[in-house]
């Protein structure tokens, strides 16, 4: 189903990054570890290993940050803005 207005098409860009997200996680998370590992099992004291080892820690690092931080940012939205997230849009209440 074709999305018909601009809630539509920010719920489908939204939906599409809530499912990506996971697994950018996942990458992230094996970079580090993969870089985690060629620093600690450097074979023969290689300094290529160990600098190669550093960078994808630090990059492994930076990923696990955005995405923490866009996750973060998405879940604020779906709970604090109206007409966004699952469930019924708030409607004001009159008194």
């Amino acid at each position: 189903m074709a999305p018909t207005d601009f809630n539509s098409v920010v719920m489908v860009i939204v939906d599409l990054i809530t499912l990506a997200l996971p697994v950018i996680f996942g990458l992230s998370v094996l970079v580090f570890v993969w870089g985690l590992v060629k620093f600690i099992f450097r074979v023969g004291g290689d300094e290529k290993a160990i600098s190669d080892g550093k960078k994808l820690m630090v990059w492994g690092l930076i990923a696990l940050f955005i995405v923490i931080s866009l996750m973060s940012i998405l879940a604020f939205a779906s709970n604090e803005i109206p007409g966004f997230g699952s469930g019924w849009p708030l409607l004001p209440q009159g008194n």
